[in-house]
């Protein structure tokens, strides 16, 4: 993973003290609530409901044992004992004190973290497949590029006060797992006929109130030419995107209101203006990126010997037989797995970790995974390089520490955002309605023969569930002062991006959990063998799922 130099530190720790500085003027009534609002938010603090929040940035979800042991202090120190995985791979505290989150940010700097640009309209955090690196799909690895476009953005003087917040994703694979045309940018990694490496250019995706999927503006644009062509992107959106209506102020907006023709052409000719600047990639810089993200010292292994052992193991218990099939990935290494760790046990809120959990996440990865761990967009955690060998010891650890729930995939292993019960947004909470679909689909059998179902679930229309996108969306809406729940059906955040269209009027919560297994006996009624839950939806329209739940009982 990418190391500080001397640059990154020092930037930093002025970044730190300046914002000391800030909130001292602000406690002290030198600043007013208006003047302290953007700078709070450029350091990734946010007043909630009930406490402030403080976002800390993950770029592309890596993490080594010792930033996890740190946040596990600092939760313990500073906060209630625990800390939220979010949707774009990064970490939220959501109680801690507002004089003391420079403290917060200063022992973050000592572990190489921060929360730079983690809010505000600026170039958020860059995200990725949380199995870069090692998953056999990998087209190209997109972490090199992730880290450039990262150190590009920080505090580029220019995109600093952008007309709304901005999110770039990259993925590297033949199966998207970073949802990039659910992006302002998404970036899709791929070689030519000429076997050279480029990106597939997308613009304008982004869900929130207005939920749109990215259009592709370029087919193949060359790797040496990606922060010139985002320059050009990021200056045409900042330049005519609208500022006086924040609601219609993303760059999907104006996408839409010029037409994706005429965008991409305003971007080309802005790109021929500074397509051989400084800002053009070299061999020397794409190079020294890669160096960051080298292979670690993987033992020399034997794959079917491994696959054997692995075998044995799931013939002698069900429960790990399960856990190998929902949870680890092969890897392109032989001998190894890519685990997942469920972060969805029935009664925790989806994402939340307590402090001793992450202590115990950081040990696992030194004995197993080279200290290295990855954050999710489905708010998991990942161990990226675990011998096959150590998977029945690992489990048995992960099986203790309250990770090894084998639903990874299934439908609940769901997407959330925090809510009502922090967020200030919300229309309704969304977390208790988290718990009640975990309480009512506890048969794994039952969760097993369904395969693989994405259910996703907002509090708010900002979206921070992604609820557009799941098969099964679930929306939090006020109703005359009351929380309700509107049910969506169809979406797909892959390759084959699709918008998941409303099912009808809203349910009250105590209705919620009565409406899924609903729609899930309609999906059992209707497929055909081996069909998923989205191809049946697809076969038999929305009207049959919709005159199943809607029908009065005789």
């Amino acid at each position: 993973m990418y190391v500080y130099d001397d640059y990154d530190h020092k930037i930093i720790k002025e970044r730190v003290a300046q914002f000391r500085r800030q909130t001292e003027r602000y406690l002290d009534g030198k600043l007013k609530e208006e003047e302290f609002l953007p700078l709070r938010l450029q350091n990734g603090l946010y007043v909630q409901r009930l406490a402030p929040m403080l976002r800390i940035a993950v770029p592309y979800g890596m993490l080594n044992s010792r930033q996890l042991r740190k946040i596990a202090h600092i939760t313990r120190v500073y906060d209630k004992g625990y800390c939220h995985f979010t949707t774009r791979q990064n970490i939220q505290l959501n109680w801690p004190a507002l004089e003391q989150v420079p403290d917060i940010l200063e022992e973050l700097a000592e572990v190489e973290m921060h929360a730079v640009q983690t809010s505000g309209n600026c170039i958020r955090n860059v995200t990725t497949d949380q199995f870069a690196g090692v998953a056999t799909d990998e087209i190209v690895d997109p972490r090199p590029y992730c880290e450039i476009i990262r150190q590009w953005s920080t505090f580029h003087p220019e995109f600093a006060f952008l007309p709304r917040k901005f999110k770039i994703a990259v993925s590297g694979t033949e199966e998207d797992r970073a949802a990039i045309y659910f992006h302002d940018i998404g970036l899709q990694l791929i070689t030519n006929d000429k076997n050279e490496t480029g990106f597939k250019v997308i613009v304008g995706g982004g869900l929130g109130r207005t939920p749109v999927i990215g259009s592709v503006v370029r087919e193949f644009l060359p790797e040496k030419d990606i922060l010139t062509y985002l320059e050009a992107i990021v200056r045409v959106y900042n330049l005519t995107g609208r500022r006086d209506n924040k609601y219609k102020a993303r760059i999907k907006i104006l996408v839409k209101s010029m037409g994706v023709e005429a965008f991409a052409e305003a971007v080309e000719a802005e790109w021929q203006n500074i397509r051989d600047s400084h800002t053009r990639l070299t061999d020397k810089e794409i190079k020294r990126a890669k160096g960051f993200f080298t292979a670690p010292a993987y033992a020399e292994l034997d794959e079917q010997q491994s696959a054997a052992v692995l075998e044995a193991h799931a013939q002698n218990s069900k429960a790990f037989a399960r856990w190998l099939e929902k949870n680890v990935m092969p890897h392109r290494v032989d001998g190894y797995r890519a685990v997942s760790l469920s972060l969805k046990p029935v009664g925790i809120p989806p994402g939340d970790v307590s402090d001793k959990q992450l202590e115990i996440i950081a040990d696992l990865a030194d004995r197993y995974s080279f200290g290295e761990v990855r954050s999710t967009h489905e708010q998991n955690v990942v161990l990226a390089d675990v011998k096959a060998s150590d998977l029945m010891d690992l489990w048995l650890e992960l099986k203790s520490a309250g990770f090894a729930t084998a639903n990874i995939g299934t439908l609940t292993d769901m997407i959330c955002c925090p809510g009502g019960d922090y967020c200030s947004l919300a229309n309704a909470k969304s977390i208790p309605i988290a718990d009640d679909i975990q309480r009512e689909f506890d048969d794994l059998d039952y969760l097993y023969d369904l395969g693989d179902i994405d259910l996703n679930i907002s509090g708010c229309m900002n979206a921070c569930g992604h609820h557009h996108i799941g098969h099964i969306g679930i929306l939090g809406v006020d109703k005359r002062g009351e929380e309700f729940y509107q049910i969506q059906l169809g979406g797909s955040q892959r390759y084959d991006a699709k918008l998941a269209k409303v099912l009808g009027p809203s349910f009250n919560r105590d209705e919620v959990r009565g409406v899924v297994r609903k729609i899930v006996e309609t999906y059992v009624s209707q497929r055909i063998e081996g069909e998923s839950f989205l191809a049946c939806y697809e076969r038999v329209g929305i009207n049959t799922f919709k005159e199943q739940v809607y029908a009065k009982a005789s």
